[in-house]
């Protein structure tokens, strides 16, 4: 696990222009499967899902008999500290696959009885989980408030202010990255050659090896694998795409650039 110790938001710079902010990054990162609960006298809970809901609630379901709902339970006013772990996973096989860390932090409390049914849609709307179906029966829905968002990502921790956290809205290409990812390293080494030639002369040496780590609006991240450690680098699209549906062109634009150089 990455450390805890945040530091400061670095100022602009002309390449953020093509690279997600913190806050879209972070809203990205929560919408990964693989997540762990921490409470008092709670270490490492299973959550069966989570999700933001399009209202900015975050919700959480748990085993009804798990030791978080207990904890919730037996908590003054059943409120209780807790910190949810995000884990960003690279799709395709590399050295290091962690490729991102979202640390929320706040308060759980028990969605009510007569708010379930209303908070169970929500959740379906942005994460339609089958754990869903267990709400009410062996699973229990939980709602976080949010005191402090941490985002880990390539060695250097940000903090992200709740209120832009949840005012932002996670990567239009979220949903389709993995199998995208997937598809080109396993079918399409001609393409991955084309999008490496895109980077600075010399970067790739002739022992190194060139994966596709991730894709986002504002482009390619490839990760350069050296005997002795990697490079990540962003292979940027012509401009930052608004939705899905523009994926093939940019994707046209950046090859087609390639192939002229």
């Amino acid at each position: 696990m990455q450390s805890r110790s945040s530091q400061p938001a670095p100022g602009r710079r002309p390449e953020d222009g093509l690279r997600p902010g913190a806050a879209e990054r972070a809203r990205t990162v929560a919408t990964r499967a693989a997540a762990t609960v921490c409470a008092s006298g709670v270490e490492g809970s299973r959550l069966l899902a989570h999700t933001v809901s399009a209202a900015g609630q975050v919700l959480l379901v748990v085993p009804r008999e798990g030791e978080l709902a207990a904890a919730v339970r037996e908590a003054p006013d059943q409120d209780l500290s807790a910190l949810v772990l995000v884990s960003d996973h690279a799709p395709v096989p590399v050295r290091r696959p962690v490729r991102a860390q979202l640390w929320l932090s706040g308060w759980v409390t028990p969605v009510r009885p007569e708010a379930e049914r209303a908070a169970v849609l929500a959740f379906a709307e942005t994460r339609p989980d089958g754990a869903l179906l267990d709400v009410g029966r062996t699973a229990q829905l939980l709602r976080l408030d949010l005191a402090e968002v941490v985002l880990g990502e390539c060695g250097v921790t940000v903090d992200v202010g709740p209120g832009d956290f949840l005012a932002a809205r996670p990567d239009p290409l979220a949903g389709l990255e993995a199998d995208h990812l997937r598809h080109l390293a396993r079918d399409h080494a001609d393409v991955l050659d084309l999008l490496a030639g895109r980077l600075p002369a010399g970067m790739v040496g002739a022992t190194d090896v060139v994966r596709p780590l991730g894709l986002d609006r504002f482009g390619f991240r490839l990760r350069v694998e050296r005997p002795l450690g990697h490079t990540d680098v962003r292979v940027p699209f012509a401009r930052p795409l608004t939705c899905a549906a523009q994926l093939g062109a940019a994707v046209g634009q950046v090859l087609c650039a390639a192939r002229r150089s």
